[in-house]
């Protein structure tokens, strides 16, 4: 089979000749480490969505559309002193950010967000005018002269990049999570406007590559939960969000991209149904330290939804040993029901040596080759 073919039927619960081999990437600290312990400089040469070769994992390709604002805000500095920087990013937030122990763009604590560009609604109506889908600069150059080939291609294909769309996670980057779940009560007609606005914008901008190009899925980057459970009640998201994601997914199903995909840390458990309902068919990355355990969620709902992650970062730094009893308590049982990719809940943290890995990656490839 082809990659290609391998991810579509086992993420449909068809049957494979093997299951997907896939990873989520590393910390830049834990790049830093691994190079200490072995690893070559050369092994990472494409980002670990796309795949990573010397590491066997198979190839993704996620589709170059640009659907973030143009043009972005000026970065701008507003402090800096010897342990933290303020400034405002390209979206328009202002951070606090700490400088100590930040490796290749990876930072050891969560910047301390303090302002963001949406307050007001005349704050969101000269947002999106960064928001043009017609926009010529949205899609790359070289569309044309690839069309043919991605629809040729062997392995599988995502429209956009990982954390490009999400209905929630939109809003969040605009006004924050505090201000958003607040405007939820005293800005209601706001937020139906912003996740109107995001959805009508998203269909519109990815017209052109959904008639061009014969894709696998589509991704939301949502982001929104915590530990204890999502950052928004079910009823809001009844209110708020559920009619445009059916809208958005029935768009898709029209241009044959069945699988839709919703990337979520934290316990989502109580919005599950609702995606279902919505049409989503794919949830990951199942955090286990939000009480995400695939086995579980697999036994609540059955092959209503597919999964990928799963696997508890925190075994997988003890060592290969009890890295080896974290897959082979998962793996074996979840591959062979089908619709199941496993890997890492998150990204690899620098508390996991290159051994641990290196030996999780050879458990995991004999598993699922069964």
């Amino acid at each position: 089979m082809t990659n290609r073919e391998r991810y579509v039927n086992c993420v449909t619960f068809r049957p494979v000749d093997r299951v997907p081999n896939h990873e989520l990437g590393i910390w830049g600290q834990t790049y830093d480490r691994w190079l200490t312990e072995g690893m070559p400089p050369e092994a990472i040469r494409e980002a670990w969505f796309d795949g990573i070769e010397y590491f066997g994992l198979d190839r993704r390709e996620f589709l170059n559309i640009n659907l973030g604002m143009i043009p972005a805000f000026d970065h701008e500095m507003i402090e800096e002193t010897d342990r933290y920087v303020i400034a405002r990013n390209g979206q328009g937030i202002v951070t606090k950010a700490l400088k100590e122990g930040t490796a290749h763009g990876t930072r050891m604590s969560m910047d301390q967000y303090l302002r963001f560009p949406v307050e007001t609604p005349e704050d969101f109506a000269a947002l999106r005018k960064r928001y043009e889908a017609s926009n010529p600069l949205r899609y790359p150059t070289y569309w044309d002269s690839r069309v043919k080939c991605w629809n040729a291609r062997e392995h599988t294909m995502c429209l956009g990049v990982n954390t490009c769309v999400g209905l929630y996670s939109n809003l969040r980057r605009w006004m924050g999570t505090e201000n958003l779940s607040l405007a939820f009560y005293d800005q209601p007609e706001l937020v139906h406007e912003m996740v109107e606005f995001v959805a009508d914008f998203t269909m519109q901008t990815v017209q052109r590559a959904v008639e061009d190009v014969d894709i696998d899925y589509f991704n939301y980057f949502e982001d929104f939960a915590c530990k204890s459970g999502p950052l928004l009640s079910p009823a809001i998201f009844r209110k708020f969000f559920m009619p445009h994601y059916k809208r958005m997914n029935e768009f898709f199903r029209a241009h044959g991209i069945t699988i839709i995909a919703l990337d979520s840390d934290g316990n989502t458990e109580p919005l599950i149904p609702l995606l279902i309902e919505c049409g989503v068919t794919l949830h990951w990355p199942c955090e286990i330290a939000s009480g995400m355990e695939p086995q579980k969620l697999r036994k609540e709902y059955g092959h209503d939804l597919a999964l990928s992650g799963g696997i508890d970062k925190r075994e997988i730094a003890k060592g290969p040993e009890a890295a080896e009893r974290e897959v082979l308590r998962k793996v074996p049982e979840l591959t062979a029901d089908g619709g199941y990719i496993p890997t890492l809940d998150h990204t690899f943290p620098p508390d996991i040596s290159y051994d641990s890995f290196l030996h999780y990656l050879e458990i995991k490839q004999k598993c699922l080759e069964g």
